[in-house]
């Protein structure tokens, strides 16, 4: 319990200061102003549209369990490790979702490396999604066709390379006849095998697909708020609340940062501005507010799960009392 909070209190005081500096670069006063005029019936619509992509990835993650050997595990117990594993989002560069990979264990005996490949399948595929998602507005603003491009390559270089088995398992066997590395190496196999497999061109193009229709969802919530905060809609702003959403979203990924804390919401606030023209106060209230509904709710979400789940959180209930 003491390792997770170290790991969440850094996360949690970033997220503070980042919106306490939000609200103070688009003028404090002017942001109250616009808060007070927004629409809070497009809140709830947005909480929605959040948990639509919570579900859709949900399904990805049970669709990822079976197939490392994960099919032991009852639906409500992946939803439980699923869920629990948001507020580790916001640990520094997200090392802490590892922690997902024991939990996966203990439910099912499913190797820790095999299950922490199933995580990064699930980060990668998303972040392929949401980059496919603003395909569209990167044609539209060819300013950031370099920062896609090189995002792009990346992602798939990775997959590709994970794909060469007999490379990379040179590699595995190289590594380990390295001392300083090889007690770690059956691990380190164990994530490798489990991502060969997650990675195959039928798993990822499945998880893709269903990453792309979850993330659109969030993109739509971002329209509702954007349009409750008195912007015209029509289908010009639908464009921009998907490109904006989505591209930051893959900005704050890949800036390491825990939950891509002043990334994401630096990216956000100036897309809007720049490419919207939409004042700064307005743009920096839009901000929080996506911010709120998406991954403050889900860490929300998350910690409701870890007060009725001691076991993730190394304690357990004997005879009425903790330890």
């Amino acid at each position: 319990m003491n390792s997770i909070g170290r790991k969440l209190i850094p996360g949690i005081i970033l997220g503070f200061l980042v919106l306490v500096a939000l609200a103070m670069i688009g003028d404090l006063k002017q942001v109250g102003e616009v808060f007070s005029r927004f629409n809070w019936w497009m809140f709830p619509l947005a909480l929605g549209l959040t948990l639509f992509n919570y579900g859709l990835r949900f399904v990805k993650f049970l669709y990822y369990l079976r197939l490392i050997g994960g099919e032991k595990i009852p639906w409500y117990e992946a939803l439980r490790i699923f869920v629990a594993g948001f507020p580790l989002a916001v640990t520094p560069g997200k090392v802490g979702e590892a922690l997902k990979g024991v939990w996966i264990n203990q439910s099912s005996g499913v190797p820790v490396g095999k299950g922490i490949s199933a995580i990064l399948a699930e980060r990668i595929s998303d972040g392929v999604a949401v980059l496919l998602l603003s395909t569209l507005g990167v044609f539209a603003y060819p300013q950031y066709w370099p920062a896609f491009g090189f995002i792009l390559i990346l992602m798939m270089g990775l997959i590709m390379i994970i794909q060469i088995r007999p490379a990379a398992l040179w590699l595995l066997g190289w590594g380990e006849k390295i001392p300083l590395v090889k007690n770690i190496m059956v691990h380190i196999r164990d994530i490798y095998e489990g991502s060969y497999t997650l990675f195959k061109p039928k798993p990822i193009a499945i998880a893709v697909g269903l990453g792309m229709v979850s993330w659109f969802g969030e993109g739509i919530g971002f329209y509702f708020i954007l349009t409750g905060l008195g912007l015209i809609p029509d289908i010009k702003l639908f464009g921009l609340a998907v490109f904006v959403l989505s591209f930051s979203t893959v900005v704050g990924a890949v800036s390491a940062l825990p939950g891509g804390l002043g990334a994401a919401e630096a990216s956000i606030a100036g897309m809007l501005t720049l490419l919207g023209g939409i004042p700064a106060a307005t743009s920096t209230s839009a901000t929080l507010l996506i911010r709120l509904a998406t991954l403050w709710f889900g860490v929300l979400l998350g910690l409701i799960v870890w007060t009725f789940s001691l076991d993730f959180l190394g304690l357990r209930k004997q005879n009425g009392k903790m330890d």
